[in-house]
Order: structure tokens, then sequence, then C-alpha cells
């Protein structure tokens, strides 16, 4: 027998419905903390799809906690906050603070800059402490006078003592700046020299040395001594 209310559909109203995208259980506390932190990390305005992507839950629920948390950062006691730019949401400062920041940001130092010799000279101190400037020279098979000088004046490294051979040469060793520089939390933490040098090379080069130091390095340094930094 035929049902008149089917033969009038179409064959695409016929196929069953797809599922709905699914969503993961999060208590609103814990979803504002992470709608916080996804917008903190990024550069450029997330827009609303963007975000409700990442964390996949419904636009109307996620719209709803960005104003809520807009609203906190409205207080006056936050120095943030999270704003509608060109269409998306951006964390930044607020603008009544804007002089203050100004005048401070001016004030910092300018980004670590380390040509590849100099590089090199600080992994061979990070992993052989202390060492003087002959055992130095002798792995990287170049002078390194004038890299030394740039170290010390950038207080990677400092000396420690001097050696008891003949002549006495000065020791050198890493300093607590050079373990902020490269974010370790002691000498324990030291990469591999491989790793050590990608993460100089990421916040590093621009800077020139002098030409005696422009051949690279003929060893690699060994596993680093248990010695303490400043």
């Amino acid at each position: 027998m035929e049902n008149p209310e089917i033969d009038e559909l179409s064959p695409e109203e016929l196929l069953p419905e797809e599922p709905a995208a699914p969503v993961i259980p999060m208590e609103d506390a814990k979803l504002k903390a992470v709608l916080e932190a996804i917008i903190y990390v990024t550069d450029e305005p997330l827009s609303l799809d963007q975000i409700c992507a990442a964390v996949e839950q419904p636009r109307e629920r996620v719209m709803e906690l960005l104003e809520q948390l807009a609203a906190d950062y409205e207080k006056p006691d936050r120095g943030l906050s999270i704003r509608e730019v060109a269409s998306g949401f951006k964390m930044a400062t607020k603008p009544e603070h804007h002089e203050e920041v100004r005048r401070f940001v001016k004030n910092l130092n300018p980004p670590l800059k380390l040509s590849l010799p100099a590089l090199e000279t600080l992994a061979v101190i990070a992993y052989k402490q202390p060492i003087t400037a002959p055992e130095i020279m002798e792995i990287r098979g170049v002078q390194g006078a004038g890299v030394l000088k740039t170290l010390l004046d950038r207080k990677l490294i400092t000396t420690a003592g001097r050696k008891q051979v003949i002549g006495k040469p000065i020791l050198y060793k890493t300093t607590r700046e050079f373990l902020v520089q490269f974010g370790l939390k002691d000498l324990a933490e030291l990469p591999t020299l491989k790793e050590f040098q990608d993460i100089g090379r990421q916040a590093t080069e621009g800077e020139t040395e002098p030409a005696a130091e422009a051949a690279p390095a003929e060893a690699a340094p060994e596993a680093p001594a248990a010695e303490q930094t400043e």
C-alpha cells in the first residue's frame, strides 16, 4: 500500500540524516580558560569559526563565553583586553596603558643575536666547561679571541679562574644569563649539540664577527661536564 506522503519526498529527503559533529563535553569554566589560552597564543585575530572548530563547540556557546571573557578583561584591574578586530578576536594591551607599555618596551635589551662562529664557540664552552681559550681553539680549529669578547660582553660566559698548567690560561664557563637566553633550568637540561645549534639559529643570526672566525667548527664538543654556572 503506497504512502502518499512518502511519494512526495525527494530522493535526497529519503536519505538518512548525517550525524551532527560531535561536541566534546566541557564545563564552562574549563572551556572559558581554553578560549583564553587560544586567543593569547595567536598573533592574528581568530574568527569565531576558527575558534569553534578548534574547541569543537557550537557557535552560540562559544560566543557567550567569549563575551563573558571579554567582560572579565574589561575590569580596571586587568591590563589586557579581548576585542573583536577584523572579524576576529584578539588579545591586546588596553589603550589607557599604551604610554607606560611603550616606555617599558623602549628600555628592553635588544634581542640576542649571534653569528654562527659565536654560537659554535658558546656550544663548545657549554658542553666542555670550564675550558680555556687554547682548548676552544683546538676543538674549533680557528682563533676565537674576538668571539670570546663578544660572549663576555653579552654576559653569556664568564671567567672561572685559571687552569693550573704552564701559562695558567683563563678558564671560561657559561652564566645564568646563558640559561635565561636558552630557556634552560640548569646545565642538566642542555640539549644535544644539534638541538642547541637549532635553538640558537632560531633566535640569532645577523651579527658579523672578525674574518678569521669564518671557518666552521671541525669537531663537535662531547658530553657536558657537571659544572655549575653563576
